[in-house]
């Protein structure tokens, strides 16, 4: 990995307070310098909506932190308005994680030669040779990745949440939804999201697109740019109509609908934490989150695709209960979890958490296809990909963290603590109300066996084993359990 190539360190504009975003920011804060704003991102076409309205309004940067992104309707939309920013003048500064964007290297590259446009892999993999065998070669620093993901236009409007860049995460895809969750963030908090974004661009690891390639033919470049043209003729065009027509998004980003306005912080990992082992002081995100547990008083509203708990997560866990708050923890079922291994890691550790007094729920796969608030039908096959926990209906955070070895040891996370009664009000009840058409209660028997409970149609169904699965995936389940949970 060429992590000794040159490179310019660069970092936020902090001259941008007479933007049309600067504008909008004030707006949304009541004009007061130390509020910040929120508007809460839940349905996936709001979401990738703002994205493309804050792009379409920025006037002097774009900085974009991904873990992945596809080349699907999602990722060309998304490069092409970002080019069209470019063409304006705006300095875009792309990151990306390269372990799982599934955009080639030739595309990237052309991205990279916009003039104003540069893109960095973040702790590539070496181009040379057997990916598989690079990958082992390095096994300890590839296997430790960016899982950031934040999105900032002028220094002014940040999206910070769990949403990647391809179609299954904003409601773009028929056959396929991510259930996830971001928040467009206005205030002082986005300056501590773009400089936590300085500091994983300026790192070691962030390795520009030249140093992957020699040079490009203009020919080719001009062909690449009039490709992005033709597909969105095909369908770019419907699918950014789509997105940036929502009449709730367009309400938001015109002033017309309120914000919540809240003390919140910014709790971000530093980059550090993917050179090497870390002591457990350098989990920052890990470590504040367990501490805002521990201060509950009455509710723990946990939203998490993937939940595994460890030793001290269980312990943490039974303590809080011993003290009588209220813990409920939505999660994905084996059915509708899209990693076997780390589903079969969490099921050893539902018992426990059942007989601790926790409200433990399991997404259904078969409430896909559901008529959703908004009269849209949900895609045939349903992930929870939300990141989202609610604390004593006061205080919210929303991020990147999976409640899993791999999010609390190896990845870099980051989200935001937002303190608002209100807004956590608003998304508890949203959570709570949804529940029974959205997934399974567990319950344990009077022999220690759990069972499934769910309202389908009107009647109550009880399930004695994980729904909606096949005695072979049942068995993948059981089998998985001998991997190590510290790699899941």
């Amino acid at each position: 990995m060429p992590t000794d190539f040159p490179k310019t360190t660069s970092t936020a504009f902090t001259d941008t307070d007479q933007t049309t975003a600067a504008k909008a920011s004030s707006d949304w804060r009541n004009a007061d310098p130390e509020n910040n704003g929120f508007y809460p991102l839940i349905e996936g076409k709001d979401a990738f909506g703002a994205r493309l309205l804050l792009m379409d309004r920025a006037e002097r940067s774009i900085d974009a932190q991904y873990f992945l992104m596809k080349p699907d309707d999602a990722g060309l939309v998304f490069a092409h308005t970002m080019m069209e920013a470019a063409d304006r003048g705006v300095r875009v500064r792309f990151l990306i994680d390269d372990i799982f964007t599934t955009v080639k290297d030739r595309a990237l590259i052309y991205l990279n030669e916009h003039p104003n446009i540069e893109v960095r892999v973040f702790n590539p993999i070496s181009r040379k040779g057997i990916w598989a065998l690079n990958y082992l070669a390095n096994f300890s620093r590839a296997n430790r990745r960016m899982h950031n993901k934040s999105f900032t236009i002028d220094n002014q409007l940040s999206i910070v949440g769990g949403r990647n860049i391809a179609v299954e995460y904003f409601q773009l895809d028929s056959s396929g939804e991510f259930i996830d969750f971001d928040v467009i963030a206005a205030g002082p908090i986005v300056r501590d999201i773009s400089d936590s974004f300085d500091a994983y661009w300026n790192h070691e690891l962030a390795v520009p697109m030249n140093a992957f390639y020699e040079s490009v033919d203009p020919g080719e470049q001009a062909q690449f740019r009039q490709e992005i043209e033709r597909r969105m003729e095909e369908s770019g065009h419907t699918v950014y109509g789509d997105a940036v027509n929502k009449v709730m998004m367009q309400q938001r980003l015109n002033g017309i609908a309120d914000p919540f306005i809240a003390d919140a912080r910014a709790i971000i990992d530093d980059p550090q934490k993917l050179m090497k082992k870390v002591s457990e002081e350098q989990k920052v995100v890990t470590n504040e989150i367990a501490a805002a547990l521990d201060k509950a008083e009455q509710e723990i509203l946990i939203y998490t695709p993937y939940f595994i708990p460890r030793r001290k997560g269980m312990e943490l866990v039974e303590k809080i209960r011993a003290k009588g708050v209220r813990i409920v923890v939505v999660t994905n079922s084996l059915a509708t979890n899209n990693h076997t291994s780390v589903h079969s890691a969490y099921a050893s550790y539902r018992k426990r958490l059942l007989a601790a007094g926790v409200e433990l729920w399991e997404a259904r796969v078969d409430a896909a296809g559901q008529v959703q608030e908004d009269g849209t039908k949900s895609p045939e096959n349903l992930t929870l990909h939300t990141k989202g926990i609610m604390i004593d209906r006061r205080f919210s955070f929303v991020g990147s963290l999976n409640l899993d070895p791999r999010s609390f040891d190896l990845n870099s996370e980051m989200g935001v603590m937002i303190d608002s009664d209100e807004m956590a009000a608003v998304l508890a009840d949203r959570v709570t109300k949804r529940l029974p058409e959205m997934a399974y209660k567990l319950h344990l028997n009077d022999d220690n066996k759990i069972t499934w409970h769910a309202i389908i149609e009107g009647r109550q169904v009880i399930e004695t084993k994980d729904p909606l699965t096949s005695g072979w995936k049942r068995f993948q389940a059981w089998f998985l359990k001998i991997l190590p949970e510290g790699q899941l």
